[in-house]
């Protein structure tokens, strides 16, 4: 795994793309505050730069660094759940301005597993998560999925799980307004 670590900052640090597997589905990532790294994911994915990409931190502390205001229900939900859950949080801030929504919030998820726990750690940044597909195209539910073009435009394909044919799926996406007030994006 250390490999794989030091081959990821390799590309992460290079503002280049990287093609790993999170604690959902395998994900398209780059450095998110970067934005030349972010419009390459965008061309990739051929998705409109209007909409906003799913970005992983390590911890709690990470994430302030990220979002000016932490709504006290989205830390409570992050306190009892175990499921892969995205929160979208209001007023982002210290990222790529074309990974911001247009309303100035931030899908970010804390992802647990121990090689993107390590990669976050060792980065000490955010990292783009948005799954390995073409925008409108089915997400891939195993590697072996992965369209050639994918695999053809990132940079680096990390070299673990590959092989792993378990399904996974999406994060539940929920929304915290600034009033603390939650709404379900997708469960």
């Amino acid at each position: 795994m250390k490999i794989e670590i030091l081959n990821s900052l390799e590309v992460l640090n290079s503002k280049k793309l990287l093609l790993y597997p999170t604690d959902t589905v395998w994900g398209i990532g780059c450095d998110a505050t970067s934005k030349t790294a972010v419009k390459k994911v965008y061309q990739l994915k051929q998705r409109d730069d209007s909409k906003a990409l799913v970005c992983l931190v390590k911890d709690l502390n990470m994430l302030s660094k990220y979002v000016k205001y932490i709504p006290d229900p989205a830390l409570e939900y992050l306190k009892q759940t175990d499921r892969p859950t995205t929160i979208i949080y209001p007023k982002a801030q210290n990222l790529a301005k074309n990974l911001i929504a247009e309303d100035g919030s931030i899908a970010i998820r804390i992802c647990q597993t121990e090689f993107c726990q390590l990669l976050l750690h060792d980065f000490n940044k955010p990292i783009v998560s948005t799954s390995a597909n073409i925008s409108g195209q089915p997400t891939p539910k195993v590697f072996a999925e992965i369209q050639d073009e994918i695999l053809k435009g990132v940079d680096y394909v990390v070299n673990l799980q590959n092989q792993n044919n378990s399904e996974t799926k999406p994060s539940r996406i929920i929304k915290f307004d600034e009033q603390g007030q939650v709404q379900i994006i997708r469960d």
